[in-house]
């Protein structure tokens, strides 16, 4: 059989989620190391694939027919962009389908950090309710109402995820040299500075900025060490932009109130990631999870019905694509 799509995931990724792959789409479903996925790219139009997963060797391309990579997400790093580029196979993504998903895991995740709830869930297991009840509470832990929260990238998601604070009360400050809706910017009062102010000013500090030359490593020691020490970090951008290394340093000396880490330089994260091996007091500051935060039932059937009617627009009727990336 001849397929003009080749999908690297699982048709029923998208059923789960209630959503049904077109019918008018020859679609041949492979992981990505089946050995004949090649031989199906020599005939293919376009390759489907998740945002998230193993790089996609540049080889893949070369000898392919395939003219549209369309991610189900909005991460474009799994390609090699410059392969793809002189093949002239376009690139295109899903901007804000989990707008909504990850604005609500960052203001979550702040309160929980903030207010020790995870960390008050461990103390209560370990019989230790009345000890650090006393300890929260001459503690004067802060809820996010009138707090100043820094936006590191204010696209699509780091708008949505200002906004979402904005509801909560709080004063928002932003990192980025070209916002992309200067009106809606405006709405919530945001203000922009440069990243040092950020970090220096900010209760609550959120990553949401592509994984690029310029932003990896973009907050290492230095960074961290002007943030406030009862500040709180949510990493929910890219593994890679933030050190991990000098991240576990700043938890070890108590210099950082606490860190939502959701992306991790090596995934699946493993038990060479520095901050695995925190203990005591430091451990408990930080939540850990696995690359989820733009994902609810919701976000995902928006993010696979978009994909695969570009998918159709493009393969189906010979339109341009929308959201082309490059």
């Amino acid at each position: 059989m001849s397929y003009n799509v080749i999908c690297l995931r699982p048709e029923a990724d998208f059923l789960r989620a209630g959503v049904t792959p077109p019918q008018s789409l020859a679609i041949a479903y492979r992981a990505p190391d089946d050995a004949d996925v090649p031989a199906l790219m020599a005939s293919a139009r376009a390759l489907v694939i998740g945002a998230v997963g193993p790089k996609v060797p540049p080889s893949l391309f070369e000898k392919s027919t395939v003219k549209l990579v369309q991610v189900t997400g909005a991460g474009v790093d799994r390609v090699d962009e410059p392969t793809l580029k002189r093949l002239g196979i376009q690139v295109c993504n899903v901007p804000g389908g989990s707008n909504t998903a990850v604005g609500d895991y960052a203001v979550t995740t702040a309160s929980v950090l903030l207010r020790r709830f995870a960390w008050a869930d461990a103390e209560i297991r370990a019989g230790n309710y009345v000890k650090f009840r006393a300890r929260m509470i001459n503690d004067n832990l802060s809820g996010l109402d009138g707090l100043t929260v820094g936006v590191v990238g204010l696209g699509t998601i780091g708008l949505a995820t200002a906004q979402a604070f904005h509801k909560r009360g709080c004063v928002i400050l932003y990192f980025d040299p070209a916002p992309r809706d200067p009106g809606a910017v405006a709405a919530i009062g945001a203000r922009s500075v440069t990243l040092d102010e950020l970090l220096r000013t900010s209760d609550v500090v959120t990553l949401h900025v592509p994984l690029l030359p310029a932003t990896k490593g973009l907050i290492g020691a230095p960074q961290l060490a002007l943030m406030k020490p009862d500040a709180v970090l949510i990493q929910v951008a890219r593994g890679g932009i933030v050190d991990e290394a000098a991240l576990s340093a700043r938890l070890e000396s108590g210099q950082l109130g606490g860190v939502a880490v959701d992306v991790y330089s090596t995934e699946p994260a493993d038990a060479t990631n520095p901050l695995f091996a925190l203990k005591g007091d430091a451990a408990r500051r930080v939540l850990f999870t696995p690359h989820v935060a733009g994902i609810t039932r919701q976000s995902t059937a928006v993010l696979f019905k978009t994909a695969w009617d570009n998918v159709v627009r493009v393969v189906g009727s010979s339109e341009a694509p929308r959201n082309r990336v490059y």
